[in-house]
């Protein structure tokens, strides 16, 4: 028996064509769900809720937000970088949360998974704003996590630096001999995270299988975030 078997589950999957958004749609329907996938931007505040109802009933909803990190010192950020980023990364994800959860707590089943970023859980030079947004959305999710699980519902989240997308490690980033420098200086593993890998196990999260986590944050950066 397959230990990840999505047959028969509708899966929500946001801004799907960015980020880890192209890797999710194929490995979920791979796995057997029934993949709605919305590529839009969610900074209209009532934009969330209705890709939310568009999808229908839903039994699982990936929430992948991303935006070009900005790279600006501290003292320098402005107050409109700062919005924009949260507007981008932080605001849509209570919004989401507010429109699919009701009916996965009255079903008593269901399952929530971020797509954030392990800039959140260790420092890094000019990136204080995307790390602040990324750490926002950890903390909400391992509060709303523990809120949600007597309804048998498990949200958790997925931290994540050195894994091959295309927002933030695009071929000709990794083309570079430098970034290839880098990986070998700063990354245990010694190479990228595969897209595959890192969806797989938001497959397991999405799962019967992972039905035992609540609230918790997955660190998945080739060691990385663990230094």
């Amino acid at each position: 028996m397959e230990l990840i078997n999505l047959t028969g589950r509708r899966v929500l999957i946001t801004q799907a064509g960015d980020f880890m958004g192209p890797a999710l749609c194929d490995t979920f329907a791979r796995l057997g769900a029934d993949v709605v996938a919305d590529a839009q931007a969610l900074t209209d505040p009532d934009l969330p809720r209705q890709v939310v109802a568009a999808a229908g009933k839903i039994d699982v909803l990936v929430i992948n937000l991303a935006i070009a990190a900005p790279s600006t010192p501290a003292v320098s950020v402005e107050e409109a970088e700062w919005r924009d980023v949260f507007a981008h990364l932080v605001d849509p994800l209570p919004r989401l949360v507010r429109a699919a959860l009701p009916a996965m707590m009255e079903r008593r089943a269901g399952r929530i998974v971020l797509m954030g970023s392990a800039a959140a859980l260790r420092g890094m030079k000019r990136a204080s704003t995307y790390s602040a947004a990324r750490g926002a959305q950890l903390a909400y999710i391992q509060a709303v996590g523990i809120e949600a699980a007597p309804f048998n519902v498990q949200i958790n989240a997925i931290a994540q630096n050195f894994v091959d997308n295309p927002t933030y490690f695009p071929p000709e980033v990794q083309a570079l001999p430098a970034f290839q420098e880098r990986l070998k200086r700063e990354v245990p593993l010694g190479r990228l995270v595969s897209a595959e890998e890192d969806a797989m196990l938001a497959a397991y999260l999405a799962s019967d299988a992972g039905g035992c986590f609540v609230g918790q944050v997955f660190p998945v950066s080739g060691g990385w975030a663990m230094r």
